[in-house]
């Protein structure tokens, strides 16, 4: 994601925090400042003032593990560390995700499916904030029950900015309490039930796991490592942490990957009113092409 909407944002700077005499760690407006803009030049997070102790918390540990003393240092070690960029900015995203989170989405996608069974192409979705795997497993799921079987012609491309959440994606196990929500049903199709030392997990089985592909992709980058058309996109709740200008960077690179009859899936706190030029609600924060019918 990156043309104009990458550059930092002036904003207040961040009072210091109540407290902070009592940190480890000395820790400025500066030192949150210079971070702020880090994380929004390279990730398109934009962090409020609010988020000041947050930040502190989460780069602290790093502190520790590096051996640096003051953040100005830590800092520093970032110009030379490539392998702690992405340890920076995997401690500043949040990954809250729940298996078939706004269920009504995977009802609408199982319709969509249905009515395309025939085609003699596979279906392609992209998961664009992957997380911990629930939720593209979730499409993996929606798509086997779809097609009535466990080798639907689907492909699923789910990514984050995130490696180590993907890596646990990848994985597929899962504790027992993630899945206990789950209808019992699904849960003795798609899941195998850890014994012995893993006693409390789960495991996606592996027809599912073959349905996903997993990639690490920031969605800052100008262009994405993605062979289109896809026929979904599953954007969900990753772009209330942008700006209104690098939602819409964005949202431009989303269009000619995306078959004019796709459609977008967006969180439940997601506009794109600002981009109507580029797509167009269909209610209950599902979008298609502005273009779409043209």
């Amino acid at each position: 994601m990156r043309d104009r909407s990458t550059k930092a944002v002036d904003a207040p700077r961040a009072p210091a925090a109540a407290g902070a005499g009592d940190r480890e760690f000395h820790f400025t407006a500066d030192d949150f400042e210079k971070i702020r803009q880090l994380i929004y030049k390279h990730a398109g997070i934009s962090l409020s003032p609010a988020k000041q102790d947050m930040v502190y918390s989460r780069l602290a540990r790093r502190l520790r593990a590096c051996g640096e003393r003051t953040f100005a240092g830590y800092l520093r070690r970032l110009d030379q560390d490539h392998d702690e960029w992405e340890t920076f900015t995997n401690s500043l995203t949040t990954n809250l995700t729940s298996f078939f989170r706004e269920s009504h989405h995977f009802d609408l996608l199982a319709d969509k499916l249905r009515a395309m069974k025939g085609l003699s192409r596979p279906i392609k979705i992209w998961c664009a904030a992957a997380s911990t795997g629930e939720e593209p497993y979730s499409l993996a799921m929606t798509a086997c029950e779809a097609f009535n079987t466990l080798r639907p012609p689907v492909q699923i491309l789910a990514s984050d900015i995130d490696t180590q959440v993907l890596a646990q994606a990848e994985a597929g196990v899962f504790r027992a309490d993630r899945v206990d929500r789950l209808d019992p049903e699904r849960l003795r199709k798609y899941f195998l039930k850890g014994a012995g030392t893993q006693s409390g997990q789960v495991r996606i089985r592996p027809e599912l796991q073959e349905i996903v592909r997993f990639r690490r992709i920031n969605l800052l980058d100008t262009s994405y490592p993605i062979q289109g058309p896809l026929d979904f996109i599953f954007c969900r709740n990753v772009m209330i942490y942008f700006d209104k200008p690098t939602q819409y960077a964005v949202l431009k690179r989303f269009v000619p990957l995306l078959r004019k009859e796709g459609l977008m899936f967006a969180g439940h706190s997601e506009s794109f009113l600002h981009a109507s030029d580029l797509f167009r609600s269909l209610g209950r924060t599902v979008y298609e092409r502005s273009d779409a019918g043209a």
